[in-house]
């Protein structure tokens, strides 16, 4: 390839809720998770993100224990039959724990391991990879009218701080990813700039997820788009610009047309 840069992992989503703004619903029994997670790694996902706990706008925060309840079997079932990297998309440390005793071994924490005044060293004491994404206020309030001076600048210090936070607790900075937070607390204007300046995200020496798949941004930009499953033409869009940019992995729902993209993105930046 022309650029430096290796083509980025792709992480599937299995959301083992009722609620998530795709696909809620449609995998909250085990069967139909296990099913969907076979399908994803079939597909050509590299990681796969398991969450029991939506972070759509507006929504509402589910016990700990329910969490658990959720995603412990699956990840359990998950790693009996398969080697695939698993995720756990979930702010809380005590979800965390059970999900990497079941298996996993990256921890996806929208909150950046805020949730809980323990969280950096209870990631530290896991040794697991963590990805701190950058979120403004809580699921539930994060799309009421958020404002920014400088969106780029201050996403990049708030993950900075947050890395530095990480590694005092313990957490070795190979094992720290960061996440801009596409679609967490942004106006379509954000995200799009936020998008632009991936370059400068990955410059900062830590792998960068991209999770822009589905987003609300892309129906801004297209109105025909306006159900999440209408979007995939802009999440390709989103997702090879962040391959050009050097992002390791992004988040997808479409996996089988992202590896398809990549492979032949790749093949014509110089042949993978």
């Amino acid at each position: 390839m022309s650029s430096t840069h290796p083509l980025p992992r792709v992480m599937g989503v299995v959301n083992v809720t009722p609620d998530s703004f795709s696909d809620g619903g449609r995998f909250l029994g085990l069967g139909a998770a296990l099913a969907q997670a076979r399908r994803l790694i079939a597909d050509g996902a590299d990681i796969l993100d398991i969450g029991g706990e939506s972070t759509r706008p507006g929504a509402v925060p589910v016990p700990a224990a329910e969490e658990i309840a959720r995603v412990v079997p699956l990840i359990a079932a998950i790693r009996a039959e398969s080697e695939v990297t698993i995720s756990i998309d979930t702010m809380k440390p005590a979800v965390a724990r059970a999900a990497v005793a079941a298996g996993a071994s990256l921890w996806n924490d929208v909150a950046a391991l805020r949730f809980a005044p323990d969280a950096p060293e209870v990631a530290a004491e896991l040794g697991c990879e963590v990805v701190l994404m950058h979120m403004l206020g809580q699921p539930g309030t994060m799309q009421d009218d958020p404002r920014y001076d400088d969106v780029v600048a201050e996403v990049e210090a708030f993950l900075l701080a947050r890395a530095f936070t990480a590694m005092a607790a313990g957490v070795d900075r190979e094992k720290i990813w960061l996440d801009p937070g596409i679609g967490f607390g942004k106006t379509p204007a954000h995200n799009l700039a936020l998008l632009a300046a991936l370059p400068r995200f990955v410059a900062l020496g830590y792998p960068v997820l991209l999770g822009a798949s589905r987003k609300r941004f892309i129906a801004a930009l297209d109105p025909l788009g306006a159900e999440p499953d209408a979007r995939l033409g802009g999440s390709l869009a989103a997702h090879l610009h962040g391959a050009a940019a050097g992002v390791a992995a992004l988040r997808v729902h479409d996996v089988r047309e992202t590896a398809q993209a990549l492979a032949v993105w790749g093949a014509i930046e110089g042949g993978v």
